[in-house]
């Protein structure tokens, strides 16, 4: 096994780790918004929250960017136009991993105004992104 092929398999694993938290997280919100703040069980999303995001969202996405980048220096993909749309969703799914935080805060705060249907369809977000990176990857139509 060479390096290339060790590193690629290091940025799938955290890409799906990745992804996993990007989908899971809008669902938790969803269920954490049917609860009253300061309750036992807004409680226990809080915790659960925290938990996704820093032990397993923000490595994945920091070991996705790290493994990324030298899979792209080592190809030599940047001037492919399938590389910029894939790229260009990656940046998109990193805004989201940043918005979700955001929206982690406010319910840590007992804050949050947003309603179940915002992140049943902001759940969304993250998948189609996934998909057109898939596609870019694996079809690479341009």
């Amino acid at each position: 096994m060479d390096s290339y092929s060790i590193i690629k398999s290091l940025h799938v694993i955290s890409v799906i780790a990745w992804m996993a938290g990007l989908l899971y997280l809008p669902r938790l919100y969803v269920y954490h918004c049917e609860v009253s703040p300061g309750s036992e069980a807004s409680e226990k999303f809080k915790v659960m929250e925290r938990r996704l995001l820093r032990a397993i969202m923000n490595p994945a996405m920091i070991a996705t960017w790290i493994f990324g980048g030298y899979l792209i220096h080592a190809a030599g993909v940047m001037t492919e136009g399938w590389f910029h749309v894939k790229l260009l969703c990656v940046v998109l799914m990193t805004i989201a991993h940043m918005m979700m935080a955001r929206y982690r805060r406010a319910f840590e705060a007992d804050a949050n105004t947003k309603s179940q249907k915002f992140y049943r369809i902001f759940n969304e977000v993250p998948t189609i992104l996934m998909i057109i990176v898939v596609f870019m990857v694996i079809a690479r139509p341009f």
